[in-house]
């Protein structure tokens, strides 16, 4: 297997670099880099790619994965091998009980016991702040987070991950004894909030490219809450033993930053709309540290009409694989809940308790199981696909006629017999609405499978949200609604011809 996949990487890299020289062939398994869904984190990805590639390393860059708890899930579980984090949340989020002191001796052992380790710090320190409109700030005379207290109804809105962090609103509520009530918001479209005046505080990274953009006053955490953010890159302690070894070239990397820096490559890339890669290629050059692979630090710019195609791909192929294996499992479940009452309820139960899973955390629960990308995103959207199929089987088949049924008997036909001839005939209309349903659910929610580098429509709508760019978020919502219209339209038509004139007008259809 390893010499067939070897030799079709070998034939896609002719197929697409002509007659030119590929360079040296990469060695071993690939160096999977991840980040996390917001700018800098998939900046420092970018960084990191292009530097231990240079070594002449294969690498996998997984962009943004979502939130901590996806990428820590990820790192654990080997499905991702490096990628950039914070002391702070690494003290007050994933390590918490384990490092009560903040050192960064607590911080390597609690690594090391979960066989991962970590680099020296970067240079930058990019902790949470709170802020407001300069104008708003002004005209009530805030200036630090502790006179927030006398201003009750400020409309306070954080990003969704800092709701229930521990170092994010529920402490720092206790710490100011603040009155007000937090909504949770994305990030990148809380600066859209201020900005229209439908919500007077935020929280932010000291980085963030918007603080200059959008005119905010940072308040003064006038009572030392939030903790020191320092940026390293956290790994699988495995990768230093490997031969080339990543390690020394994301080493290469410590202390070369700072937090002006910072700033910088995240406004070029939110605010000016560079290409995160560009901005990494340029970096690595200004800080004199080129890779010996120049081909590796120029991705081919790829049209407009290509990326939608592969995200078409991506999104159809996901909604197919987890349609088929929702039918396949979905109606003889509704067999099953139609001809045992008792394990009806039991059965439609359950797949009804699935739907209420919220879809991020299945993702996350899912991580240990099957790893990142695709394969969790499929196993979301079976489980979410099952209720529909199952059951309008299940109401298609209870719903059939008991003078029906009388006739199947009278004609002698064994059970098997009248459930395929009479019976699932009988409920197909009902079969195939649960289907549709089914499948329209699918193609909005396979969005989801970008946070965990599944791709997929939803890839550009959240670097849209991400970036601020409107055009992107129609990349992808523009072509998913079109994919849902779609399949209406075919399973409309698929109904007309396989389900029989006097059925689709019997059940209303």
């Amino acid at each position: 297997m390893r010499s067939r996949g070897a030799a079709a990487l070998a034939l896609a890299a002719a197929a697409f670099g002509g007659c030119a020289d590929p360079g040296p062939k990469p060695a071993g398994p690939p160096v999977v880099i991840a980040s996390k869904s917001f700018t800098e984190s998939v900046i420092l990805g970018e960084i990191a790619a292009d530097i231990v590639r240079g070594t002449g390393l294969a690498v996998e860059h997984r962009r943004q994965l979502g939130g901590t708890k996806v990428v820590w899930r990820a790192l654990e579980t080997g499905a991702v091998d490096v990628y950039a984090d914070y002391t702070g949340t690494l003290y007050e989020e994933i390590l918490r009980d384990e490092t009560p002191h903040r050192t960064l001796d607590e911080l390597d052992a609690a690594l090391a016991r979960r066989g991962l380790a970590r680099t020296a710090p970067l240079g930058f320190d990019n902790g949470y702040a709170l802020a407001m409109t300069d104008a708003r700030a002004e005209a009530l005379g805030v200036r630090r987070i502790s006179d927030l207290a006398a201003h009750p109804d400020l409309r306070l809105v954080f990003s969704n991950e800092v709701m229930d962090r521990r170092d994010g609103w529920p402490g720092l509520r206790a710490r100011y004894a603040l009155p007000q009530v937090a909504r949770g918001m994305d990030h990148d479209l809380a600066y859209r909030a201020l900005d229209a005046g439908a919500a007077d505080v935020m929280d932010i990274y000291a980085t963030d490219a918007e603080i200059r953009a959008h005119h905010l006053r940072v308040l003064e955490d006038d009572r030392g809450y939030f903790p020191s953010y320092a940026a390293l890159f956290v790994y699988r302690a495995g990768l230093a033993g490997r031969t080339p070894s990543p390690v020394p070239a994301l080493r290469r990397l410590e202390g070369r930053f700072t937090a002006p820096g910072m700033i910088a490559l995240n406004a070029r890339a939110k605010l000016d709309h560079v290409p995160e890669s560009e901005v990494a290629v340029d970096f690595l050059r200004q800080t004199h540290m080129e890779v010996s692979l120049p081909s590796a630090l120029a991705p081919p710019k790829e049209s407009a009409v290509a990326t939608i195609g592969r995200h078409a791909v991506e999104h159809t192929t996901m909604v197919l694989l987890s349609l088929l294996a929702a039918i396949a499992v979905g109606v003889p479940l509704g067999v099953v809940a139609a001809r045992r009452p008792r394990v009806g309820r039991v059965v439609v139960g359950a797949a009804g308790l699935l739907q209420t899973v919220p879809s991020i955390a299945l993702l996350v629960l899912l991580i240990p199981l099957v790893g990142i990308g695709t394969p969790p995103a499929l196993v979301a959207l079976f489980l979410y696909g099952l209720l529909p199929i199952v059951r309008n089987t299940h109401t298609g088949l209870v719903g059939i006629p008991e003078p029906l049924r009388d006739s199947a008997r009278a004609l002698g036909l064994r059970p098997g017999a009248r459930l395929r001839l009479v019976e699932l005939p009988l409920a197909l209309p009902a079969i195939v609405a649960g289907v549709k349903t089914s499948a329209v659910i699918a193609v909005g929610t396979a969005t989801i499978g970008a946070l965990v580098g599944a791709g997929g429509f939803g890839q550009p709508i959240l670097t849209g949200i991400r970036l601020d760019d409107f055009s992107l978020i129609l990349q992808g919502a523009v072509p998913a609604a079109v994919m849902a219209l779609a399949l209406e339209w075919i399973f409309d038509t698929a109904e007309r011809r396989v389900v029989p004139r006097g059925l689709r007008k019997q059940r209303g259809t």
